[in-house]
This record gives C-alpha cells, structure tokens and sequence, in this order.
C-alpha cells in the first residue's frame, strides 16, 4: 500500500470520480483505475460502489479514508521535517482578483507567518480558470467560491452577493457585470428577466477594477459579493431581484511536492476567515 495510491485514493474521495481525481494528479483515468484496483485488492474488500455516474464510499472505505489521511499527512510531514533547512518555500497562489482587497492581505500574512523564507507567487483569474490551474498542477493554494453542490475546499467565511452603484431612473436598467462563469453574473441575469424588468448590459467585466470603475463613474449598477463592495455604495432597493449567498474557500492541490498540508491549510483559513470584515 504505496502512499502515492493512498493520494489517489484521497483525491478520489473528495472530487467524485476518478476523472477530476486523475486531471489533478496529472495522471490519465487508466492509471487512476489501476491503482484503485490494486488497493482495493490489498485490502481485500471493496472500497467504493457506484450510483450512477458518482462515486460512494462503502464502509469499509470510510475507515481506509482515516487512515489514509493520517498515513499521508505522516509521510508529508517528515519530508517537510527534513526539507525545513533548504531554504525558500516557493509557493503558487490562485485568487480571484474581486476577493483581493478583503482577502489577499490577511491570507499572505498568514501564509508568511507559516513560512518566513517564503517565495510567494500571486495569479489573479476567474474561479473555474483557477481550479483549472490547479488540476494541471500551475498552482498550490486556491481562493476560490465553491459550487453549490460542492464541499471541495476548505471554508473561509460565508459572503453574499450585493447590487452596487446609484438608482438609475432609466426604463432600462444599465449592468455593469462579471463574466459569465460568475454566479452573481447568472442570478441578476434571471432575476431581472423573471421581474420582467428592461436591462442593459453595458459591459461583462474579467476583473473587479474594470466592474468597480463602471459603477463609480456612474455609467452602471453592479452585481458582487459584498466583501468586494468596498467603496462603492450598496443598493438597499427591495424591487431588485435577491443575489445568492456564496462560500469562500481554500482549495489546494493534492500534488505531493506541494508545501501546504491539510492541517495548514485549516489552521491558515480559521486565521484568516476570523480576520475577514465585510464593509457596512
């Protein structure tokens, strides 16, 4: 029972299927396949059922799955141990650039108190773009919004989705909003046409600073998570359809030269996640 199957077997659990498993792992579906059925031959019972295209675990899963963490989580933190004294820690971060004001700073003083010699690189993109990165091994740690019928990551804080920017008396409402892979993009979309009420898109923006310069200048409202209103005015109107609530979550890659384990990674989203203050 090698620890890079037990890896597999973890990254299996926590996507689903073997497929994400296996573009996280950058190994193909087979090679995913052939090391749950060799593990599962080790244990001697089977490990998984199916129901449909998902995957469960059967109990005797479950227990492997406490081991597993405990024996990986052992196994990183020797070389961890033993790579204390080489020097900088290089570590790769993905953030959406609409959390970076709120989030950014209090997590990168985090992360900096974990590591002192840390080298840390920064990539601001879209959530799906970033988690895209991180299943092709081009990032370590992730500041992503979690799917609604996800539990992928780990929880930073709770946030919801505002309407930003001055009341605009025109017969069609101007938006100023993100692109549409965003779910606040989605939410305003469908709730103004479900109201039936004329809308504008004037701009679908790929950052925040093109969204918030929009709003500003007056040309638009906006639609976003109120940690990223900061600055702007938020819109209190009851006659504007109702924005989701979204999750904030800190995903890492399961890549085994990756520095951050889960036990940080925990103990670095309570400290941030608790430093977090959503503007008035």
């Amino acid at each position: 029972m090698d620890i890079d199957s037990l890896r597999s077997f973890i990254a299996c659990v926590e996507n689903g299927s073997f497929t994400r498993a296996a573009s996280q792992l950058y190994r193909t579906q087979s090679a995913i396949s052939m090391q749950m059925k060799k593990l599962q031959q080790e244990v001697g019972r089977p490990l998984f059922e199916k129901s449909g295209r998902k995957l469960h675990l059967t109990q005797d899963g479950h227990t492997l799955m406490r081991y597993a963490r405990q024996l990986v989580r052992l196994h990183d933190d020797t070389l961890a141990h033993m790579r204390r004294n080489e020097g900088t820690t290089l570590l790769r971060l993905g953030c959406p650039d609409d959390y970076a004001d709120a989030i950014l700073p209090r997590l990168v003083s985090q992360l900096h108190r974990h590591w002192p010699n840390l080298e840390l690189d920064i990539h601001c993109m879209s959530s799906n773009r970033i988690k895209d990165a991180l299943d092709r091994g081009e990032l370590d740690l992730a500041v992503i919004t979690r799917s609604p019928d996800s539990e992928e990551g780990v929880l930073l804080y709770h946030d919801q989705g505002v309407w930003v920017g001055s009341f605009h008396p025109d017969p069609s409402l101007p938006l100023a909003i993100f692109q549409r892979d965003c779910r606040f993009h989605q939410a305003a979309i469908e709730g103004l046409m479900k109201q039936e009420r004329p809308f504008k898109v004037i701009a679908n923006c790929g950052s925040a600073s093109a969204l918030r310069a929009l709003v500003k200048a007056g040309l638009a409202v906006g639609a976003l998570a109120k940690s990223s209103a900061r600055g702007l005015p938020i819109i209190s109107r009851s006659d504007l359809p109702a924005l989701p609530a979204i999750e904030i979550v800190l995903i890492r890659s399961n890549a085994a030269a990756n520095p951050i384990r889960e036990e940080d990674l925990r103990a670095i989203c309570d400290a941030t996640g608790n430093a977090i203050d959503l503007p008035d």
